[in-house]
C-alpha cells in the first residue's frame, strides 16, 4: 500500500511581514527633520527600504530590515551619500547586543525573521547558518566541493522528500516532501493559533506536525492526516479516537532537553481550556512521570507498540528516546519491537521552558548520537528498515543538511518554527503572561496577537528558502536527491581536526559579544 507517493507541488512563498510595526534589522536608518520629501531615495533604493506613496507629501519612516547597510556603499544607488540635504544616516542596530543567545545569535534569528518574511534567502549580509557556540553543527563544515562534480539542474525536479515506512509491512509507505516535520509542542505550551498555524503549514509542505503531550483539539481535525499525536508517561488528552485520527503515533519515553525528568506544564499556564483538554485541575501544575511506569525491557515496549497498531491499521509508529550513552542499543530495540521511526532526540532541544542545568549536562550531543545509531543499524543489517530522525538544537537549514550526512534521514523542528513566527527567545516560555510575542503563551489576549494564516504562511516560507539551500547544496556534490546525502559523512569535515592552514578555507563563526 502506497501513499503520498505521487507528484507533489510545492506551495509559494507569500510575503509575509512582521505583524510588530518595527521590525528588528541588522541596521538602522534614520531621517531628519532636513528631509524635503524629493523621492530621490526611493528611485535609488533598489531593496524598498524608503517606501512612497502617490500624492502623500510627507516622508515614510525606512524599513531598515530591508537594508544592506554599508555594503551599498560602493554602488550608485546608496542613498545616505546621495541625499541632496544629508538627511540619512545609517548604522547597525544596538538591538543585535541584546538579542539571542550562542546558539542562536542575532544574525541567525534575524535571518530566519527575514526566511519567513519572503520565502527566500536572505539579502542582507546575516550569518544565519552558523552560531558562536564553539561546538556542535558550529564546528561541523561541508567539504569544498569539487566543481566538476556539480550539476546543473533546477529546484522543481530535485527530491527533497524522505520515506517513513521503510519496514516492508502492510502499513502505508508514507513520504514526506521535506526531510524536516514539527516537533511536538502542546496544547498548553502553546498559543491555540501556534498549534493550528504549524498544523497548516504541514498540509501545505505535505509533511507533519506534532500533538506533544497535550491532547488533541477539535481544531486539529481538517488537518489530522499530518498531526502525529504524541503518547508520553502522563497520558494528557490521549484517547483512542484521536489515535485513530492520525498517520503516525509517537511515544515519548524521554525528552533531550530534560531526559530522566518528565515533562512539566507550570501552573500558571493550566487555563480552564487546558485543563479540560487535559482531565485536570485549572491552576495546578502538571508534571509528567519518568518513565511509562509499564514498560522495562523490549518485551514491554512492544506491548505498546502493538497496542498502537490494534487500534489504527493504518499507524505508523515511531519512538522518541533522548541520548544516552547506549542509544544505539535503544534504536535497535525500537525496530525488533516493531516501531517504523526511532526519533532520537539529543541536548540542547526543548524550549525555554526546558532547565539549562539538564539541557547542558544530561543527554548526548546529537551531533554524536546520530552517527552512532546509523552506524549501530548498518552493523545490524537493519538500517534500510527503520527510518532514523534526528533532533535537539538543529536551528537551521545547514544544520538539518549536516545532520542527513550524520547519518540521519530527516530531522524533527521545534525551535526554529517558533523563530519564524518572531520569538526572540528571551526564555519565559513557562509563564503564562511571559512570552513578550503571544506565543508560547495560554493567556486568551496574548494568545490571539497572532493568527492561524500568518503561522502558517511563515513557516512555509521557511521552509521554502531552506530548500533552496538543499538544493544548491546537492546540485554542488552532483546530486538529485536528498536520500543520496544519508550518511555522508565523508562530504564533512571537524574543524577540530584541522590545521590552521585548512582551518582558514572554511567560514569562522561569528564572534559577538552578546549579554544573556
Amino acid at each position: 500500500m502506497t501513499e503520498n507517493t505521487q507528484a507533489f507541488q510545492l506551495p509559494e512563498a507569500v510575503e509575509t511581514p512582521s505583524r510588530f510595526r518595527n521590525t528588528i534589522g541588522k541596521y538602522v536608518v534614520r531621517r531628519n527633520a532636513n528631509c524635503i520629501s524629493c523621492g530621490l531615495c526611493a528611485r535609488l533604493c533598489p531593496h524598498g527600504v524608503h517606501p512612497r506613496y502617490e500624492n502623500y507629501a510627507k516622508p515614510l519612516r525606512p524599513v531598515s530590515h530591508k537594508c544592506i547597510g554599508h555594503a551599498c556603499r560602493d554602488t550608485d544607488h546608496y542613498c545616505i551619500s546621495r541625499c541632496p540635504q544629508n538627511a540619512l544616516s545609517l548604522k547597525l542596530n544596538p538591538l543585535l547586543d541584546t538579542l539571542g543567545d550562542y546558539r542562536w545569535t542575532a544574525e541567525m534569528l534575524l535571518g530566519h525573521f527575514a526566511m519567513a518574511e519572503t520565502g527566500d534567502l536572505p539579502h542582507v549580509d546575516l550569518e544565519y547558518n552558523l552560531g558562536a557556540s564553539g561546538g556542535g553543527f558550529d564546528k561541523i563544515r561541508f567539504r569544498r566541493p569539487d566543481p566538476a562534480a556539480a550539476i546543473d539542474v533546477p529546484d522543481t525536479v530535485m527530491d527533497t522528500s524522505i520515506e517513513l515506512n521503510k519496514t516492508g509491512d502492510d502499513r502505508p509507505r508514507r513520504t514526506i516532501s521535506i526531510p524536516c516535520y514539527g516537533g511536538g509542542m502542546s496544547y498548553g505550551s502553546t498559543a491555540l493559533p501556534v498549534i493550528v498555524g504549524r498544523a497548516r503549514a504541514a498540509k501545505r509542505l505535505n509533511t507533519l506536525t506534532c500533538t506533544g503531550e497535550g491532547g488533541y483539539p477539535p481544531e486539529f481535525l481538517p488537518y489530522k492526516d499530518h498531526v502525529i499525536t504524541q503518547v508520553a508517561t502522563g497520558l494528557f488528552g490521549v484517547r483512542e479516537e484521536t489515535i485513530k485520527h492520525c498517520p503516525v503515533v509517537e511515544f515519548k519515553y524521554a525528552q533531550g532537553a530534560k531526559p530522566g525528568l518528565g515533562g512539566h506544564l507550570l501552573g500558571e499556564k493550566v487555563t480552564e481550556a487546558v485543563a479540560a483538554m487535559r482531565e485536570t485541575v485549572v491552576g495546578s501544575s502538571l508534571f509528567s512521570p519518568f518513565p511509562f511506569h509499564s514498560v522495562y525491557s523490549v518485551e514491554d515496549h512492544k506491548k505498546h507498540v502493538d497496542w498502537m497498531k490494534e487500534i489504527n491499521h493504518n499507524v505508523l509508529v515511531s519512538v522518541k528516546v533522548s541520548t544516552p550513552t547506549d542509544v544505539d542499543m535503544v534504536a535497535v530495540g525500537a525496530y525488533y519491537a516493531g516501531a517504523h521511526i526511532i526519533h532520537i532526540d539529543g541536548s540542547y532541544g526543548g524550549t525555554g521552558a526546558a532547565p539549562d542545568i539538564a539541557k547542558k549536562n544530561i543527554a548526548m550531543p546529537i551531533e554524536y548520537a546520530i552517527p552512532k545509531v546509523h552506524n549501530f543499524l548498518v552493523q545490524e543489517g537493519a538500517r534500510d528498515k527503520i527510518t532514523l530522525i534526528a533532533s535537539g538544537g538543529i536551528r537551521n537549514g545547514l544544520d538539518v543538511a549536516k545532520a542527513i550526512a550524520l547519518g540521519a534521514d530527516g530531522v524533527v523542528i521545534g525551535t526554529a518554527e517558533i523563530v519564524a513566527l518572531e520569538c526572540v527567545r528571551c526564555s519565559n516560555c513557562e509563564s503564562g503572561r511571559g512570552c513578550a510575542r503571544g506565543i508560547a503563551t495560554t493567556d486568551p489576549e496574548l494568545g490571539y496577537m497572532t493568527t492561524e494564516e500568518y503561522c502558517e504562511q511563515r513557516i512555509v516560507n521557511m521552509y521554502l528558502a531552506w530548500r533552496k539551500q538543499w538544493c544548491d547544496l546537492l546540485r554542488s556534490f552532483g546530486m538529485t536527491s536528498i536520500r543520496e546525502l544519508v550518511g555522508r559523512s565523508d562530504l564533512l569535515v571537524h574543524l577540530d581536526y584541522l590545521d590552521a592552514r585548512e582551518r582558514a578555507a572554511y567560514p569562522a563563526a561569528p564572534d559577538h559579544s552578546i549579554v544573556l
